[in-house]
């Protein structure tokens, strides 16, 4: 079983900037994928950013220039680094860890970003 932890939201005013992590943990064999999603009120969950086993990045559109993705493989961690953000960045930010060949979705517990105007 794996478990994800998320730390670092929070509330924040626009322009700022906040750090999430999301350490995993239990029996972990291949991580293919470390990523990060979110899900505002009334929307559906949204990729935000992902980075793969071999260091390949994907970002959303809205976030590109202001967010960066990194990952600790000796650590099992990946960490989101937002700056400059929007109230439109307001959401509940999710962990997302694909594992072995089936690339089994796991998910952590969410995090609250609040973005005051």
């Amino acid at each position: 079983q794996v478990q994800l932890v998320e730390s670092g939201g929070g509330l924040v005013q626009a322009g700022g900037s906040l750090r999430l992590s999301c350490v995993a943990s239990g029996t972990i064999f291949s991580i293919n994928v470390m990523g990060w999603y979110r899900q505002a009120p009334g929307n559906e969950r949204e990729l935000v950013a992902a980075i793969t086993s071999g260091g390949r990045l994907n970002y959303a559109d809205s976030v590109k220039g202001r967010f960066t993705i990194s990952r600790d493989n000796a650590k099992n961690t990946v960490y989101l680094q937002m700056n400059s953000l929007k109230p439109q960045d307001t959401a509940v930010y999710y962990c997302n860890l694909k594992v072995g060949i089936r690339n089994i979705n796991y998910w952590g517990q969410g995090t609250q970003v609040t973005v005051s105007s």
